[in-house]
């Protein structure tokens, strides 16, 4: 099979836009018609999947939404990855985040078992939570840098040498690999932070989420998104899965996905930015 690296370049291509399907189905949010059980949340999930991955380079599977049920959900969890159609990249979020020997059997399993493409992964632990992820040949990893959650800030705005603690986990990502197959998450939320982040680091691509019902800015987002090295992603669950909550629910969701990327591919066409260019030197502001 293709790497995951190169189906998302050609996939992007294809289609034009950054979109990427976010799956977090949460029981208390399900259309009237669905059991709030974990039968309804894969029944939801794998349609929102066959009505709208085809407007979509990838499919993000928050995996918590499965594993909450047990044993059920992790079967559930497994029966939706196989969904997600060959061309489209799988993106599972879990934010993992541990020890070395612990990271291995975390991506033992999410690249192992359930043979994902990429993965969230916490950055704070170094080096040691993330290589592990990295040893498995073409896969990708989004590091957790500027998150899109209110209380983020709190932390990750913490003065660093001058600079916000986020900027710094940001260049040391981008100096310690450059070869394309780690991304940094840098929310929507905080257009400005966006457009600073990407100004620091041209080279990483960028999983952006908040988009939808967050309240992110989408065109900033989809001209933000694109590092030197990869193409990025801008990430929208509720703004797709939550068109509709009454027994047209697929439909609804396959007309906002195609409604959102047409939008994001627009913002890329009609985008002044220059393409980001990989960085001989740090840019420091």
């Amino acid at each position: 099979m293709t790497a995951p690296l190169e189906r998302l370049r050609a996939r992007r291509e294809a289609l034009g836009a950054p979109l990427c399907l976010g799956i977090d189905p949460h029981p208390d949010q399900l259309p009237e018609d669905l059991p709030r059980s974990v039968v309804g949340v894969e029944t939801f999930a794998r349609g929102i999947i066959e009505a709208a991955a085809e407007h979509a380079v990838a499919v993000k599977i928050n995996v918590a939404f499965f594993e909450a049920f047990g044993a059920e959900g992790w079967a559930a969890l497994e029966r939706v990855r196989r969904d997600v159609p060959a061309g489209a990249l799988c993106v599972l979020d879990a934010k993992r985040g541990d020890i070395g020997s612990t990271a291995e059997r975390y991506a033992a399993g999410l690249f192992g078992h359930l043979d994902a493409d990429a993965v969230t992964l916490s950055p704070y632990l170094g080096e040691d939570a993330i290589t592990p992820f990295l040893d498995v040949a073409d896969r990708l990893v989004y590091l957790l840098v500027r998150t899109s959650n209110p209380s983020g800030a709190r932390l990750q705005e913490l003065p660093v040498d001058g600079e916000p603690l986020h900027l710094s986990v940001a260049r040391w990502a981008a100096s310690a690999w450059s070869d394309g197959r780690v991304g940094l998450v840098v929310g929507a939320t905080v257009p400005q932070e966006l457009a600073r982040v990407r100004h620091t680091v041209p080279g990483p691509a960028f999983l952006v989420p908040g988009v939808g019902a967050q309240g992110g800015d989408l065109v900033a987002s989809a001209r933000a998104c694109d590092g030197a090295w990869a193409p990025g992603l801008v990430s929208v669950s509720r703004g797709i899965a939550g068109a509709s909550r009454g027994r047209d629910w697929r439909e609804a969701a396959a007309r906002a996905a195609e409604e959102l990327r047409g939008r994001m591919r627009d913002a890329v066409l009609h985008s002044d930015a220059t393409a980001a260019q990989r960085p001989t030197t740090e840019v420091r502001d």
